[in-house]
């Protein structure tokens, strides 16, 4: 079992930066992938960015290429998502979720573990 508490997110103008945290804890020993998804208000949860357990593969949805960066410490079971030049449409209740393998996935299915999410509201 892994357990997933996200942090980070608040309310931000447009064009400011937010970085997320996603600390795990559990079995954090075994190699596990972690994605960020979010879900704003009337949509549905959609990819966001994968990173594998070495951190050597990532992956973005288009919409936030050269935004949004991933990046994880093993050593603290805590992977982060650093979001520059945020925009209106970025508004959403963002979630980490992790997968007990090494690769990266885009898809929600794949993943056995999620946290209850954090909300980034970006103000035009």
């Amino acid at each position: 079992q892994v357990q997933l508490v996200e942090s980070g997110g608040g309310l931000v103008q447009a064009g400011g930066s937010l970085r997320l945290s996603c600390a795990a804890s559990g079995r954090t020993n075994s190699g596990y992938a972690v994605g960020w998804f979010r879900q704003a208000p009337g949509k549905e949860r959609e990819f966001v960015a994968a990173i594998s357990w070495s951190g050597g593969s990532t992956v973005y949805a288009d919409s936030v290429k050269g935004r949004f960066t991933i990046s994880r410490d093993n050593a603290k079971s805590t992977v982060y998502l650093y979001m520059i030049s945020l925009k209106p449409e970025d508004t959403a209740v963002y979630y980490c979720a992790a997968r007990l393998g090494i690769g990266v996935r885009t898809t929600q299915e794949p993943y056995n573990y999620w946290g209850q999410g954090t909300q980034v509201t970006v103000s035009s």
